[in-house]
């Protein structure tokens, strides 16, 4: 089978030719259908400090099961399926929280840009018939972001501001939705993903300037309540700060690899609550499975592009760089 394979320290991503797996006790094998290219993958792959090191790679990804291991039960062949991309040993302090991704002892299952994959089959969410592949491969992401705000301190009611207009921001804004915010301003720096912004359950836009916190807080009528930041670049957590209200809240979501500077003083006037999160639990693989299609809007409206597997390395390239593109789709 073709698989994508990075071989660490910011060497080129190469498409080869491997071994189809088979499935081992407790596991199953899939045939691939589609995987999202993360902006994770494109920050772990530059060879910095944080970095994938050398495999193959792929996390947001759903396919059909083609190959049951011994002792498997409660799946079928020809069952769809996402996958939650990360193992658990149910005996460390992260399995204790429930979060897959803060378990450091069991397998993961990262390979999602291949055309078969074999996983530990209680990390398989079945799919219900109506919704597609492309829903399928959307689970993990949306995972993120209702992990996130069910994490944060946001309750029905109040006033959000989002940072960002990235896939992370924009299912921030969808749960923020569902959940109950009263306003909600998406805040970027550009203003290319505006209209998906406001499809996603925005109530208004903001553009990054000299002006955003006087906008934002007149769209909101008043100060946010909660800011997700979803950026995850240097600064953003200083304008999280400046969002909020007195005795607000900043949830992180943005995954900042880098040094971002907070002015304790400014936040510390504010008596504002900071937190960090990455991750989700299996509860939100299985709600999203669940009521994906129960929305105010379609999740596929980010997906800009599908491409074949041979183009994932030049469209990593390309998307380190200027582009037009929101959430591209390898159809392996």
């Amino acid at each position: 089978m073709k698989a994508a394979y990075y071989p660490g320290k910011g060497q080129p991503i190469v498409i080869e030719e491997i071994a189809d797996p088979e499935p081992g006790p407790g596991q199953i094998v899939i045939k691939v259908h589609r995987c999202g290219i993360c902006g994770t993958d494109l920050s772990m792959t530059r060879g910095e400090m944080w970095d994938y090191g050398a495999g193959q790679f792929g996390h947001e990804y759903a396919g059909e099961i083609v190959a049951l291991g011994k002792g498997v039960e409660g799946l079928r062949i020809g069952g769809k399926i996402s996958v939650l991309p990360s193992g658990a040993c149910g005996h460390c302090a992260g399995c204790a929280g429930g979060n897959h991704i803060l378990c450091n002892n069991a397998e993961g299952a990262m390979r999602g840009f291949a055309e078969y994959a074999a996983l530990a089959a209680n990390i398989a969410v079945p799919l219900p018939d109506s919704l597609s592949m492309a829903d399928g491969a959307l689970v993990e992401p949306l995972a993120v972001s209702l992990y996130g705000v069910g994490r944060s301190a946001m309750k029905a009611g109040d006033n959000v501001v989002v940072l960002g207009g990235g896939t992370v921001a924009l299912y921030t804004i969808y749960w923020a939705r569902r959940l109950g915010a009263r306003r909600i301003v998406a805040l970027s720096r550009s203003d290319r993903r505006r209209e998906l912004c406001l499809a996603m359950g925005a109530d208004a836009f903001v553009q990054f300037g000299e002006n955003e916190l006087a906008e934002t807080t007149e769209a909101l009528g008043g100060p946010a309540d909660v800011v997700f930041e979803c950026v995850g670049t240097e600064g953003m957590l200083a304008k999280s700060v400046m969002h909020a209200k007195l005795y607000g809240h900043v949830t992180s979501l943005g995954f900042c690899t880098g040094m971002d500077p907070v002015m304790p003083a400014m936040a510390s006037y504010k008596c504002v609550t900071m937190q960090f999160l990455v991750g989700y639990t299996m509860r939100e693989f299985l709600y999203i499975a669940d009521q994906a299609d129960k929305g105010h809007v379609d999740p596929k409206l980010i997906v800009t592009s599908d491409i074949p597997l041979a183009d994932l390395p030049a469209t990593m390239t390309a998307l380190r760089g200027p582009n037009t593109e929101t959430k591209v789709h390898v159809l392996c």
